[in-house]
């Protein structure tokens, strides 16, 4: 693998850290699941079938906003919260070019064994 290549790995590995941080907890998987619908939720609406309080919600709800993962929009008194997908494409390509790289890597090593 060339120095570039290896450089663009580790400036994306950096860049993903957070997302990836973000989405290590089950409680913020589980929000994601909600907001994936389309429709925006309130914190209300996300604190349903919970036994979380509406303010341990709200500081998921800062983390994965901080990763980017959801953004929130003020309407009135409430702010609701709406999931963007790009930050989990932007992780499926990276995850995708890992795996190809391990692919070769296993291939060359089957190579080298079968030899």
């Amino acid at each position: 693998m060339s120095r570039a290549v290896r450089s663009s790995l580790a400036v994306r590995r950096q860049a993903h850290a957070p997302l990836f941080a973000a989405l290590g907890d089950e409680t913020r998987l589980s929000l994601v699941a909600k907001l994936c619908g389309g429709q925006p939720r309130s914190i209300s609406q996300l604190t349903e079938g919970s036994k979380l309080t509406r303010q341990a919600i709200t500081k998921h709800l800062r983390v994965l906003e901080d990763a980017e993962i959801v953004h929130s929009v003020r309407t009135g008194r409430e702010s609701l919260f709406k999931f963007d997908p790009e930050p989990i494409v932007e992780i499926k390509k990276y995850l995708d070019l890992i795996s190809e790289q391990w692919d070769q890597t296993l291939s060359r090593l089957k190579s080298f064994v079968e030899e």
